[in-house]
């Protein structure tokens, strides 16, 4: 069952929701018809839903802080803990998202090796006004994220770097860093 979010009704849960505190949610069973994206008919789960511990739409806004040297918002990102430019699970595979990748072939004499996602398993976001999913199926996806930095005042909603947009809630200013969600959704898990 795809995940639900806070602050959207059972109805808006069930077709593609966007109200809400934004979440990060997982790749594959987040979006609707995502491939773990079971349950029952009428019922939508916050159970596909992640900590990214410490990640989040919602994170920052981080900005250059008295103190910051060099005083750039690549420096003040760093002394935050993250990286500039950069989401969760950005890498070859899926590997550093889930244990052994995701899955496995099927069992062959007694082994079930791992075949890890090269494609659409990086955690997506959704609420404050971004869509849980693409909603184009069978294959639903979602809309990654990753660090970005306004140039000049951006509203919630509004483009902060070509390609992503603000969604922490809050309007951040010129030389402010959020986690910005991507305006494309990613490929479909493979």
């Amino acid at each position: 069952m795809p995940a639900g979010l806070p602050g959207s009704t059972l109805a808006q849960n069930l077709a593609n929701p966007s109200l809400g505190q934004a979440v990060l949610i997982d790749a594959l069973s987040g979006p609707k018809g995502s491939p773990f994206d079971v349950g029952s008919p009428g019922t939508a789960s916050t159970g596909a839903m992640n900590t990214g511990i410490g990640y989040g739409l919602n994170t920052g806004p981080i900005n250059i802080a008295t103190g910051t040297n060099p005083a750039t918002a690549a420096q003040a990102i760093k002394n935050a803990g993250f990286n500039d430019d950069k989401g969760e699970g950005v890498g070859g595979d899926s590997t550093g998202i889930y244990i052994g990748g995701g899955r496995c072939n099927a069992a062959a004499q007694g082994l079930a090796l791992p075949v890890p996602y090269t494609a659409g398993f990086v955690p997506v976001g959704a609420g404050n006004g971004g869509s849980r999913d693409g909603g184009a199926g069978p294959a639903f996806t979602g809309f990654p994220h990753k660090m970005v930095t306004a140039v000049a005042t951006v509203a919630n909603g509004g483009v902060v770097e070509t390609g992503y947009v603000n969604r922490s809630g809050v309007s951040i200013l010129a030389t402010e860093s959020v986690f910005g969600s991507a305006s494309a959704a990613q490929a479909a898990p493979s």
